[in-house]
């Protein structure tokens, strides 16, 4: 087993594959999970018009499965980010993979015929969602620890392209095979390339770049330069959740975040029932044109993330993360607000999509900033963002649908684009050249603690 890790070292040495570009191959490879995870959570929404026949659901019971999932990522984060900043991104991604794996299978796995078939359902769908929680936590503590500062937008915003690519690519082929065998057969192949894809992972990552044998001295140099000197140490500690919490950036950057998400996932539930009820198109044209918002998102995350960076090279952090993501949101909100103005159905698709895809300008920086202030507490600082996040998706899932009855959908909308502004304004009050650190009297205790913790272990 030992010299297998040898000879692939020495096999990509003598070719020059990866020489000064480890750390863009474990990017590509995350941003792949995050395609993987986007296929696993979008799954059960195609298959679940399958599900309410055999189970014998109406909408409401079947989103209550849906909402299970939700609740399940929602609320583990902070703690996901947490275990990521403990044990490593390498291990704790694998151990996700692995986890919502399982949790897939089993969700196929449930018999329809049984009593309480609805709840083993929600209790399987609540623990997939803990599971995929890790993701996007555990890939921002690998981003602190080998992106340098300066390519941190570009990192993200591909890591994010994921989530358009995962969601495009989800509908064509889920559709594909339950046409040919059956929903739990979709579930079953979505089970299987996460295996797949959390082994492959475990064997070319590691946690920090002086632990990978492709990693050359030059670009452990380039990545340490441009890394923070809290954030460059293996040994340092995690931040202690009082600092993090008694922390104004990190208040204000998840509100910001909770508008992103927000939006976000109005495209996510309610694009292509807006788009066949109000706008009257037929399945065919909606499913199309429910595709360009997912498609425009991960083109927004490559994009924005490169034009963060460069702006960030020249004008620094202010300009290049906050002022930008303030823009690219501002400019959001116009689409979202005049999208649904527009009476071509087709055209107001195209619309609402450039409107996706300018929110998604702004999402590297979200990420890039909770990295550079979280530095090695980066996997807890994100999850705290994303946890707030994921509320406001949980809020658009209900709140849209009641707007839209009693306001109509251009309410809706307008909703969106207002929050939108919100989360622009808030941009606004982020510091991002202020990295997270321990308070004087907070890192005495915690050192006292250690002493006195040594001091035991040595008496025992």
């Amino acid at each position: 087993m030992a010299e297998a890790p040898k000879a692939l070292e020495c096999l990509a040495s003598s070719m020059n594959i990866f020489a000064g570009r480890v750390r863009w191959v474990l990017i590509f490879w995350i941003l792949t999970i995050s395609a993987v995870s986007f296929l696993d959570r979008v799954n059960i929404s195609i298959a679940g018009p399958s599900i309410e026949r055999e189970f014998h659901l109406d909408h409401i019971r079947l989103g209550w499965v849906f909402s299970a999932w939700v609740l399940g990522y929602a609320l583990f984060q902070a703690p996901s980010g947490r275990l990521a900043d403990l044990f490593g991104p390498r291990r704790i991604l694998f151990l996700g993979t692995v986890w919502w794996a399982v949790f897939t299978a089993l969700t196929a796995l449930v018999p329809a015929r049984i009593a309480a078939s609805l709840a083993v359902l929600v209790i399987v769908r609540f623990l997939l969602g803990m599971g995929e929680s890790i993701v996007y936590p555990a890939s921002n503590r690998l981003v602190a620890a080998w992106i340098p500062s300066q390519e941190r937008g570009l990192a993200n915003g591909l890591i994010f392209a994921g989530v358009g690519l995962g969601s495009a690519i989800t509908p064509p082929f889920i559709a594909y095979i339950i046409y040919h065998y059956g929903w739990r057969w979709s579930l079953w192949a979505c089970s299987l390339i996460g295996l797949v894809i959390g082994g492959l992972w475990f064997y070319i990552a590691r946690d920090e770049p002086t632990d990978h044998p492709w990693v050359s001295a030059e670009e452990a140099a380039h990545i340490s330069a441009g890394l923070a000197p809290a954030a460059r140490s293996a040994e340092s500690q995690s931040l202690p959740w009082r600092t993090i919490l008694a922390s104004q950036n990190v208040w204000v950057l998840t509100a910001s975040y909770f508008g992103f998400v927000y939006v976000a996932y109005i495209f996510f539930t309610w694009f292509f029932t807006y788009l066949s009820t109000v706008r009257g198109l037929n399945l065919k044209a909606s499913a199309g044109y429910s595709m360009l918002p997912f498609a425009a998102m991960a083109a927004g995350s490559f994009l924005g993330g490169w034009i963060s960076d460069r702006v960030t090279r020249t004008y620094g952090k202010r300009v290049g993360r906050c002022i930008s993501a303030s823009a690219a949101t501002l400019l959001a909100a116009v689409f979202v607000g005049l999208g649904t103005y527009v009476r071509d159905a087709r055209l107001a698709s195209v619309v609402l999509a450039g409107g996706a895809g300018a929110l998604y300008l702004s999402q590297s920086a979200f990420w890039s900033v909770s990295s550079d202030i979280g530095g090695r507490s980066a996997g807890s600082v994100s999850g705290l963002m994303n946890m707030g996040g994921q509320f406001g998706g949980a809020t658009t899932a209900s709140l849209t649908p009641f707007l839209a009855k009693h306001f109509g959908w251009e309410m809706s909308f307008w909703a969106a684009a207002g929050l939108c502004l919100l989360s622009a304004v808030a941009w606004l009050m982020v510091n991002p050249d202020l990295q997270l650190r321990t308070s004087p009297a907070i890192a005495a205790g915690l050192t006292h603690f250690s002493s006195e913790e040594a001091s035991y272990e040595e008496n025992s």
